[in-house]
């Protein structure tokens, strides 16, 4: 090997173990700006945060081929290993969203409240309904410290850049609810199981005021939970109107062309016609099939384990950054479930030859027709939901896995004890008798 051939091989291999100083600068400046605070350690930092996510996109492949720079190549993938919360000051206005209509919430509502009003001096906020709710306010607790809550109406208010903290007491669907109320940058949440499932609320009321206190302070892991964003195009908005729509009275899409975040995902169906759905899937603007069946199901990891599931899909950890497409029963025994790449823009239209027009539901919400001419566009939105992990994201995830879907939960295959399998065999004789049969072969 020549000296200038050993020469070019050192350089470049220095220029892939070796973050340059625009790499360290982009980053320490992408820290900064937000409030997840990336665990960089030594010189290993940049290789594991590449290497588990994406390609380098300062990445060389060979002597001679490199990625072409463009302006596209803006996109930074963190480690999720390394994404932790932290605070620029105090955190001082709270969220608390409770299960509605369950008694058994209203004893850990109140104490939480007390405790964050008197211990913390916090200023706390309910939704109205909450202040209306007969049973709490018989609660004589509740009433000493009713006034200092304050309240707002759902779809009314506006709760953007008012609130640094939220905690949800319930179930699954109070962490859905958080994702609707805010649709744009959503504070950190940190939600305690007290519903039903519980697979998204890892955290367990028995020591709530030192699990609080530690988030407070800083100590926790996060889980950024992709949303998808989605806007409805209609043909002919005065049709639209004119036609029944049945949608919640604080309906978020009234309004045409306006979108929607969702936490888990968008499904769009035949609704009670008794025809089969025909849904044209486009990707990134080109057609991809024809969906005929009951529907389909567009989803983000994190609902990956809710309707896609239960539809046959897999399973996705949160932190994967995808979207699954499931058909609901579908009336072709190959179309199986796929996941595309976050980023990409998905449409959804009614077939024109379809003999019925389709049903369109947001997270569970919002329910409402989508008729031929107008179309449904998805695709992964800019503001993920920061849940916080009660031990770090993967044990958060598979303890879900376990407890709320029994995941590979059986009993265990008993072990086998070889001597006296070998006893109970006649082990002693074997030998011997395949000497005899040897002989008589003969």
């Amino acid at each position: 090997m020549s000296t200038s051939e050993a020469a070019k091989q050192n350089e470049t291999a220095t220029s892939l173990q070796t973050p340059t100083d625009s790499v360290h600068k982009e980053c320490d400046e992408s820290e900064s700006m937000g409030r997840i605070s990336g665990g960089i350690v030594g010189s290993s930092w940049w290789w594991r945060t590449r290497s588990l996510n994406a390609p380098s996109p300062f990445q060389q492949f060979g002597p001679c081929g490199r990625i072409m720079k463009n302006s596209a190549m803006v996109m930074q993938i963190q480690d999720p290993a390394s994404q932790r919360l932290t605070w620029y000051k105090p955190p001082l206005t709270v969220l608390v969203i409770k299960k509605v209509s369950d008694a058994s919430v209203l004893a850990p509502f109140v104490q939480l409240v007390t405790w964050l009003l008197q211990e913390k001096n916090m200023v706390v906020w309910v939704e109205s309904a909450v202040l209306e709710d007969s049973q709490l306010n018989e609660v004589a607790q509740f009433r000493d410290i009713r006034d200092k809550l304050v309240t707002f109406k759902d779809g009314r208010d506006d709760l953007t850049d008012r609130i640094d903290f939220i905690v949800c007491l319930g179930g699954d669907g109070t962490l859905l609810y958080a994702s609707l109320l805010f649709q744009q940058s959503v504070p950190p949440v940190m939600a305690f199981h007290l519903g039903s499932l519980g697979f998204l609320t890892p955290f367990r009321f028995d020591s709530f005021q030192e699990q609080l206190t530690s988030v407070l302070e800083g100590h926790a892991a996060l889980t950024l939970r992709s949303r998808l964003r989605c806007v409805t195009h209609r043909k002919s908005d005065k049709r639209h109107q004119s036609k029944h729509v049945d949608a919640d009275p604080d309906d978020h899409l009234n309004a045409a062309h306006k979108s929607i975040l969702v936490l888990n995902e968008v499904v769009i169906d035949r609704g009670p016609s008794p025809y089969l759905s025909n849904i044209d899937l486009f990707l990134d603007g080109k057609y991809i099939t024809s969906v005929q069946g009951d529907g389909l199901i567009v989803s983000t990891p994190t609902g990956s384990t809710a309707y896609a599931v239960a539809a046959g899909a897999s399973m996705i950890h949160p932190s994967v950054p995808a979207i699954m497409v499931t058909p609901i029963c579908p009336h072709s025994l190959s179309f199986r479930p796929i996941v595309v790449p976050a980023g990409v823009e998905l449409k959804i239209s009614v077939s024109p030859e379809s003999r019925n027009t389709s049903w369109v539901s947001f997270d569970g919400r919002n329910r409402q027709e989508l008729f031929h001419g107008d179309s449904l566009r998805v695709t992964t939105s800019i503001y993920p939901m920061p849940s916080i992990c009660a031990q770090d994201q993967i044990s958060d995830w598979f303890a879900s896995l376990a407890d709320g879907l029994h995941w590979n939960v059986r009993k265990r295959q008993k072990c086998l004890d070889e001597l006296s399998d070998l006893t109970a065999s006649g082990s002693e004789d074997t030998f011997d008798e395949f000497e005899n049969l040897k002989l008589y072969d003969v």
